[in-house]
Parts: C-alpha cells; structure tokens; sequence
C-alpha cells in the first residue's frame, strides 16, 4: 500500500488545500494520472498519482492538509480491473469515463454518485437557493453535480415567484484568502499613488491592419497590443529606472533586467505569470511567451515560479469592458501600468476635431521610491512610444522588427 503525501509547491508554503478530487474513492488509476487538483496560497496546481493501483482517499474537499501529510492511499497489488483504460490521456482525466474498480466498494461508490446527484457540498448550496437536483446539469464523472454546478446555477423562471430570498456561503480558496492579504499589505505598506494619459491606438491599428496575417502566418502567433505595450515599458523603464526598483529596508533595490509581470484572469482567480528579460524579446518573442503563459494559467498548469520574481506589472482591465481604472501595486514591486478599452473619441489634430480610436492608461506607483517626475516622465515616454512605434520601437525597419 502506497502512501501518497503532499509534495511541497515552493519555499515558505507549508499547507494546501484540496480543491478538488479528479478520481472516486475506489477507483482504479494509472500512474502520473491527475488524481486532484491542490490550492497554495499562490497556484492551483495538480497531483499525480505515484502509482497505479486503487485509491483510498483520506482527504475531503475543502480540507486543508500540511505539505507532507497522506491524502490518499494506492493500493498497488491491486490487478486492474478488466476494460479498464490503457495509457489514460492525463488531460483528459477530468473528461475521462471512469475506470471500473474493484468488487462492492466501487458499485457502493458508482451508485452514490449516479446521474444528476449532487455531492454533498452542491445540495448544500443547491437546498440554501431553493432549487431542485432535477433541474442541474451536472459537469462532474458520471454526471455528478459538482460544487461549481450549484454555484452558478440559477432557478427558472417559473419558480421565481415562490422563491424564498436565501443566501448562502462559499469558502474562499487559499489562493483567493492570498490574494486578498496582498491587495490589503499594498494598500496599507505603500504609499500609492495614480497619474493618468491617454493614448491614440491608430498607428498601431494601422500596423497591426497592415502586417497581422503576415506575421501570424510566418510566426503562429497573433501580433496583438501587449507585444507593443511590453515593449513600450522596457524602453520606459531604461529611461526611468526608479520604476524598475522596490525597497529593500533602507535601501532602493534597482532591477538591471525587465521581468514583465502580467495579470490576467484563471480559474482559480487572479494570476500572475512574468515574462522573464523582457528586454532580450522581439515582438514575436513576447507574443510567443504571452500566448504561452496565457494557457498554462488557463489550464491551471501554471508553477509557482512562473509567477514569482517580476520587477514590474501590466494589467489590461480592457479585455472586460473597463474604461478606466487604478490598478493596485503588486508587493514587492513599485509600478503597475493599468490597460483600458479602446473607444472611439473625438480628439483634436492640428486644430481639427477628428475621430481616434483612445485607449487611456493608468501607472499606479509607491510615492516612496518614485517621484511625480518619474512618474509621469514614465508614463509619457510609454504614450510616445505607442503613439509612434516605427521609429521608437521598430527603430524605423517594421519588417525588421517584426521578423517578417
């Protein structure tokens, strides 16, 4: 019988969190087959199994276990039971028809979770919103009603008129509590402070219109905004090293590389993967790297170090519709450069009125370490070079630029 204890995610990480089981007590697994889904206080990460054989779980749902601790047993003696899958798609584990196990304990477990029934965490919620199992459709094995089901469920609307006004609690996911103490150790241990520009987009529409299919065709990747706005803070930030710097007890800690940290939306919650030496990548270099990152936190395979050590941040609110926004700093970091919708506005040109397309920006910045003439220096010299981004970022030679 093999024991299976958490791994340790990182350094200073002693707990996790079960967030979810992948398989059923009694189920049959192969070995380096994901078995659950585990919180840290910084990434959702996934467990394999160390072997194949039957499982024994000894954890619950919601449970939060010290890193070393035994969550589940595999029984490896155990034969794999006649038609079960051979060489199971890891990713495809949560989609996977479940393996049959062994004897009385499985057929006990199969029918306690048989079509439409929910865990018992979901009719929890289920029973709190006055809504009936028959009407869910449950997303887990076998049709299952998971957790999440329940939570986003919603009663028709012929029930609305009946419906008793409820409420109902959600635990908060370790990495969603971590979240939390950061937003709050920003706002209370710095001094933040917003200033404000906007930016005309046409040059780079007109770039994009121009040379997106070519680039697309010859690199794999789409020639998107946050290439250009990554590269508009690197030069920025040679021009404003303060920026690029953090506190360090009574010292100011000055970054000579660029690690762009970038703050995008998984499903665990807010994520923030860094591109490493920003300053060494091409436009394709940091589509590439984007793309990347994008889908290893969207598939909640993104590690811990992928999320650590950035020296400056972006956030583009724009993506859901935000007009305007003030991005919170990210500790340890002094700057974060907020992203917008782009609209349509009237703006003037050579005395005329004119139609642009506007995106504005936003630098939150620690006051401490960076004065309003950093700041706002910064900020321009990023306007500038979105504004005019064949001279000052393609140094004249788009083509060249773009490794077309």
């Amino acid at each position: 019988m093999l024991e299976m204890k958490v791994p340790s995610p990182g350094e200073s990480i002693t707990e996790v969190e079960i967030a979810e089981w992948l398989v059923q007590d009694g189920d049959y697994v192969e070995k380096d087959q994901a078995i659950a889904e585990v919180d840290s206080d910084k990434a959702t990460l996934e467990l394999p199994a160390e072997a194949s054989g039957i499982i024994i779980l000894k954890a619950e749902e919601g449970d939060a276990v010290a890193v070393g601790a035994v969550v589940c047993l595999i029984d490896t003696d155990a034969a794999k039971p006649e038609g079960a899958a051979v060489n199971a798609d890891v990713s495809q584990t949560k989609k996977a028809e479940p393996s049959p196990a062994s004897v009385e304990k499985t057929t006990a477990v199969k029918e306690s979770y048989a079509t439409g029934t929910p865990s018992p965490a979901a009719k929890k919620i289920l029973d709190e919103k006055g809504i009936a199992t028959t009407t869910v459709v449950g997303s887990g094995r076998d049709g299952r009603i998971t957790k999440h089901d329940a939570a986003n469920a919603v009663p028709s609307m012929g029930s609305l008129g009946t419906k008793v006004r409820g409420e109902h609690r959600t635990k908060l996911s370790m990495l969603r509590r971590k979240v939390a103490e950061r937003l709050v150790e920003a706002k209370n241990t710095t001094a933040m402070l917003t200033t404000f520009n906007e930016v005309d987009m046409g040059p780079i529409f007109a770039l994009r219109k121009q040379y997106k299919e070519t680039f697309k065709a010859k690199h794999g990747v789409g020639l998107g905004f946050m290439s250009f706005f990554t590269l508009a803070i690197v030069r920025a930030l040679d021009l404003y090293p303060a920026v690029n710097s953090m506190i360090d007890g009574k010292e100011m800690l000055t970054y000579e590389y660029k690690d762009i940290s970038i703050a995008v939306s998984g499903p665990k919650g807010l994520m923030v993967p860094v591109i490493r030496n920003a300053e060494n990548l091409s436009f394709r270099g940091v589509e590439a790297e984007v793309k990347r990152l994008a889908i290893r936190a969207r598939d909640g395979q993104i590690t811990i170090d992928e999320m650590t050590g950035g020296t400056f941040t972006v956030s583009n609110g724009g993506v859901f519709g935000s007009m305007l926004s003030t991005p919170i700093i990210n500790p340890p970091q002094s700057g974060i450069l907020g992203m917008h919708n782009i609209v349509e506005r009237p703006v003037v040109k050579n005395g005329a009125i004119v139609i642009a397309p506007i995106m504005f920006v936003a630098l939150s910045y620690d006051h401490r370490i960076i004065d309003g003439k950093e700041s706002v220096g910064f900020l321009v010299a990023v306007k500038e070079a979105l504004e005019n981004p064949t001279e000052l970022l393609m140094h004249g030679d788009v083509k060249k630029a773009l490794e077309l």
